[in-house]
Parts: C-alpha cells; sequence; structure tokens
C-alpha cells in the first residue's frame, strides 16, 4: 500500500517544463509584449524573490526531516517559518516565477502557462494532498487549514 498523496507528476518537472515551452512558444510565434523598464525591475526583484521562496520553502522540509516529492508519506505537519503564512509556498513561489519571468521578459506564454500551472497544482497536486492530510493527521490538519491559507491570503 502506498502512504502518500495520489499525486501522478512531480510539480518542480511540470513547472520546469512549462517554463521550457512558453519560452520555445514566445520564439517561435514572438508572442512578446514591451512593457515599461519598470515593470522589467519589479520582474527581476520579484524573480528574486520567488527563487528565495522556493529555497526557504524547500529548505524546511529537510530541517524537519521530510521528503520534498509530494507523492511521498509525511511524518508531520509544517506549521513553523513560512509555512505559518502559506501552506504552499512552493507552488506560490512556481506561480510567482513564472508571473515574474512574463514580467522581466513580456512573454505572453508564461502568463499563460502561469494559469495553466496553478489550475493543474491545485486539481491534481494541493486537494490529493490535503485528502492525504486530513486522512492522516485529521484535526491537526484541519485546525491548520482553518488558520493559514492555502495560496497566501485565502
Amino acid at each position: 500500500m502506498h502512504d502518500g498523496p495520489k499525486v501522478k507528476a512531480n510539480p518542480l518537472r511540470i513547472f520546469v517544463i512549462l517554463l521550457a515551452i512558453s519560452f520555445v512558444l514566445g520564439e517561435i510565434i514572438n508572442a512578446y509584449l514591451k512593457l515599461p523598464t519598470l515593470i522589467n525591475i519589479i520582474g527581476v526583484f520579484s524573480l528574486i524573490l520567488f527563487f528565495l521562496l522556493f529555497f526557504i520553502s524547500a529548505r524546511m522540509f529537510f530541517i524537519h526531516n521530510e521528503k520534498l516529492a509530494p507523492s511521498t508519506p509525511s511524518d508531520k505537519i509544517i506549521k513553523t517559518g513560512i509555512y505559518a503564512y502559506t501552506r504552499n509556498p512552493i507552488y506560490v513561489a512556481f506561480i510567482g516565477f513564472q508571473i515574474s519571468m512574463f514580467l522581466v521578459f513580456g512573454n505572453i506564454f508564461y502568463v499563460l502557462s502561469s494559469i495553466f500551472l496553478s489550475i493543474w497544482i491545485h486539481f491534481f497536486v494541493i486537494i490529493p494532498e490535503e485528502n492525504y492530510l486530513i486522512k492522516k493527521f485529521g484535526n491537526e490538519y484541519e485546525r491548520y487549514k482553518k488558520n493559514v491559507g492555502r495560496w497566501i491570503f485565502f
């Protein structure tokens, strides 16, 4: 029996694949918008912010001796650090990074892939993860869900 969420694909792999596809489609179709320099600068800072968010979030897994892959079993609910503010900071980082890529380069496909990625993560990663965590941790996870937003504020 597999003790872990029924997540079929690795979100990091899907994130990287979508980044590559967005780049290639942007180049082939020339789907670029000319954005103001200030927006590009905000995008660069956002890229750095979301890159750091990913590593800070992933580090919490290692500190708590948990595996990062969402299909693996969990022994505890991480509720400290960034996980006190969002239940899914790694997924926030993935989506924010793609939107930041749009702000830097103006490639419309980064926005489109971020929309696809957020929907896919919600239904095919987060929902199975949450069902697993409710089944495994019961009221403890229900209290955590009640107090900490799925994404950031909601």
